[in-house]
């Protein structure tokens, strides 16, 4: 039965991990790229597979995607199909990206986050998690109060690696947090109420998602495609 549970998460992985057309991303230079970043920081990535679809709605998001950048041109990723890998920076080059730089991070703490990412090189993606996703496929809305623990669903084993979870944790081995924690002030009214249980929620699953580090106070937003310098009276307008 697992051997055939294997089989079917393959076939449903190499469905979701297809292309789809989607409108044609900004020209990234990965050589500044690849200058601009740090070791540490987390590169979200707008996909364009059916399972980007799937996180983007379910989390109401640009991003699907994120990565760990480990230094020398190398980030390191939970892939659905191949597991958590090392790749090239040069291969996020067709792709809208976003960095996301934590603040005030040591080069001790990033060494740290990096070797926890590494220790978990050749784990494979939950496949659980990919049979929930798989029925997100179906065009059937989502009540909004759903779409995060939607995406819980899948996480139950903890020796398989989903996506930015697997960021997350890395960032966890020296207690750098990625959502605030919640205090009685902040869980005042009624609809800070409901913001709090969904952010309890996070913590107590552990699953975060790509849009968590975008909104996260503790990194910076840092857009890859922006001219250094850039002046705006340089610019020259087609008549």
């Amino acid at each position: 039965m697992n051997h055939i549970r294997r089989y079917i998460g393959r076939w449903i992985a190499g469905f979701l991990t297809q292309e789809m057309q989607t409108a044609p991303a900004l020209p990234v230079d990965i050589a500044v790229l690849t200058s601009l970043l740090h070791k540490g920081d987390v590169i979200l990535v707008e996909g364009n597979l059916r399972v980007s679809a799937v996180i983007k709605y379910l989390t109401q998001s640009t991003w699907s995607h994120a990565v760990l950048y480990a230094g020398d041109g190398v980030c390191i990723e939970a892939d659905m199909l191949l597991g958590v890998r090392r790749f090239s920076v040069a291969e996020l080059e067709n792709y809208h990206l976003r960095v996301c730089r934590p603040i005030s991070l040591t080069v001790e703490d990033a060494d740290i986050i990096i070797a926890h990412a590494e220790s978990r090189l050749g784990m494979q993606y939950d496949l659980k998690h990919v049979f929930d996703l798989a029925r997100y496929m179906l065009p059937l809305p989502v009540p909004s109060a759903w779409r995060r623990r939607a995406i819980a669903v899948g996480s139950a084993d903890p020796s398989r690696a989903i996506c930015s979870t697997l960021v997350a944790e890395a960032f966890q081995a020296v207690r750098y947090p990625i959502l605030p924690e919640i205090t009685t002030v902040m869980a005042s009214s009624r609809a800070a109420s409901a913001k709090m249980k969904e952010i309890y929620h996070i913590h107590d699953t552990g699953l975060f998602t790509p849009r968590d580090f975008d909104i996260s106070p503790y990194f910076h937003v840092i857009k890859p495609d922006m001219p250094r310098p850039f002046d705006h009276h340089n610019l020259i307008w087609a008549t």
